[in-house]
Order: C-alpha cells, then sequence, then structure tokens
C-alpha cells in the first residue's frame, strides 16, 4: 500500500470535555474533514464542489486507544485499502503530529452516488486514484510544521 495522505489540524477547546479530552463523537466530524481533504489532494475538490463526484456513508468503526486533548495538533492519516463495484472505504490513522503513537484508528465504506442519489459505479479513473492515494501530500490546518 502506498504511504497514506496527511491531514492535520489543531484540537480546539469547544471541542473537548471539562478534562480537555476530545469528545468521541468528534472523531467523525475529524473523518469527514479529513476525507474531504484526501478527495481533494486526490484532485477531486472541484467535482465535490460541483456535484459530479458525490458519496454517500454506508458504515463507519472507531477504535479508541488513547486520548487527544486540547490544543494537540492531530496527523490523521488516510488510504483507500479496499475499492469495490459501488463502493469505497478509506482507512483513518489519528496520531499526535510528530509522534508515531496511534491514538485512534477508523474505518469508512462510502457508496458511489449520482446526483439523483443512486448508487453508481466507481469510474476507472476515481478508482486508479484512490488506489494511488496521495502519499507526498500533508495539508495541514493546524499551522504546525515539523
Amino acid at each position: 500500500m502506498p504511504p497514506a495522505f496527511r491531514y492535520r489540524l489543531r484540537v480546539r477547546y469547544a471541542e473537548c470535555d471539562a478534562q480537555k479530552v476530545v469528545f468521541n463523537a468528534r472523531y467523525g466530524d475529524y473523518i469527514d474533514l479529513a476525507a474531504t481533504e484526501f478527495m481533494r489532494a486526490l484532485g477531486y475538490g472541484e467535482a465535490l464542489l460541483d456535484g459530479r463526484l458525490d458519496y454517500q456513508l454506508v458504515r463507519q468503526t472507531i477504535e479508541w486507544r488513547a486520548p487527544a486533548h486540547f490544543d494537540d495538533v492531530l496527523s490523521i492519516s488516510v488510504s483507500s485499502p479496499r475499492q469495490g463495484n459501488t463502493s469505497f472505504s478509506l482507512a483513518f490513522e489519528f496520531r499526535r503530529a510528530g509522534d508515531d503513537v496511534v491514538l485512534a484508528s477508523a474505518e469508512t465504506v462510502y457508496v458511489l452516488v449520482s446526483p439523483a442519489l443512486v448508487k453508481t459505479a466507481i469510474p476507472d479513473a476515481l478508482r486508479a486514484s484512490l488506489i494511488a492515494g496521495a502519499g507526498d501530500v500533508v495539508t495541514c490546518h493546524a499551522g504546525w510544521q515539523p
């Protein structure tokens, strides 16, 4: 599998509980952001915006191993381990930027849909992009540099 794309974000105070630990539900938000930035890195940003590319979440699993905290810079790696006829999966690993310890991992399964929200086959070009990934790309919305 090629190196994974990475998306970095800084944990905001409102995303945490009183102990400054990230709420579990926020990981779904982070996954959505990372998936969108991954698709942009693959060259599909405009297609997402204008509706030529659309997909729906059909399954998401998350495994937590250690907490993330307020003001942590999270580095979320994204890759696509499986592509079916109409569906594809994205795998996510959450780490503190600059650290190798995995805080959480997740897998999502999406189904590609037409503008009428009907399942549609994954085009060959998109399939090839998902397989190739965007391992040389880091998108940082955290202001963090290694």
